[in-house]
């Protein structure tokens, strides 16, 4: 059964591979080259191969502790080589980059300082002492990085330049306020968690009492919101990488965000009438007025 289990977990892995080598093809499509090989494509072997360095040195020390640093750093990566192999970006461009950086620098310092407050992050604790379930777990955040920043990628190594236009200011204005949700609700729960009257208590103010998840409907608004900035200056194959929004949004519902914090907001809470009426009245994930007054 454990070789079973292991032989998917290698084949999850070459799946993940595979995908994020068929968006980075996608993602070159007419665009930029360096060398005589794409940028898009360079990057796309960029946001796996950080995760894949950092991950050996924690694999041997059994630690999750840079896991989400390194996200960080992989975006901030693949966007610096992105805009210095990439000739002449234009105001599109200029923003796009500058709009992910700045959510990459907020979210992988707000998260290290978290795990580093807090010690562990629960989502590992029974696969990083098993290095291919832990290896799996950096190679999705390769495809992660890959597949979100898809579509600013595709913006700045495109080659395709027009003026931002009314579509491109929406578009800001989107994830402007997808990236304002995810940063208030963030700060909200941080300070809920420092005081100690709080302790073992779930949240259920601010932004929380109107979402049960709202830093993922944040994180998900922001993405569509560099979607719809890229969608004038994409051509041919590069529409692969409107993905970015569609795969956010199903990898936060589906898989790993809510499912796995709702199962563990239930076995500490479950039962509790306070618990079970947030529930009642809470969106799990749109922004939305608490049912029932």
């Amino acid at each position: 059964m454990a070789e079973r289990t292991n032989g998917q977990i290698w084949v999850a892995i070459l799946i993940a591979v595979v995908l994020g080598g068929f968006v980075g093809w996608a993602g070159s499509d007419g665009g930029n080259v360096y060398n005589e090989i794409p940028v898009f494509a360079i990057c796309a072997a960029l946001a796996y191969g950080v995760n894949w360095l950092v991950f050996l040195p924690s694999a041997a020390a059994k630690t999750e502790k840079f896991y989400d640093l390194t996200g960080g750093t992989t975006y901030l990566t693949v966007i610096a080589v992105a805009v210095v192999l990439s000739s002449g970006l234009d105001l599109r461009g200029q923003l796009v980059a500058a709009a992910v950086a700045v959510w990459a620098l907020r979210l992988a310092s707000f998260l290290f300082m978290r795990i580093s407050k807090d010690g562990k992050d629960g989502r590992f604790d029974n696969i990083k002492s098993r290095p291919a379930r832990f290896l799996m777990a950096w190679t999705l955040q390769g495809l992660w990085v890959l597949l979100t920043a898809g579509a600013a990628l595709a913006v700045i190594t495109g080659g395709n330049q027009k003026p931002l236009g009314v579509v491109g200011i929406i578009g800001f204005a989107v994830w402007a306020f997808g990236w304002g949700i995810e940063v208030i609700s963030d700060r909200q729960k941080s300070k809920w968690r420092e005081n100690p009257e709080n302790q073992g208590k779930f949240i259920d103010v601010g932004l929380w009492s109107w979402s049960r998840h709202p830093n993922y409907f944040g994180e998900i608004v922001l993405w569509l919101g560099i979607a719809i900035v890229a969608f004038p200056v994409l051509k041919g194959w590069q529409y692969v990488t409107l993905i970015s929004p569609v795969f956010v949004a199903f990898l936060l519902t589906k898989v790993s965000g809510v499912p796995l914090l709702e199962q563990r907001s239930d076995e500490k809470w479950g039962g509790q009438e306070d618990y079970e009426a947030y529930k009642a009245r809470t969106s799990v994930l749109m922004l939305k007025p608490p049912s029932g007054g």
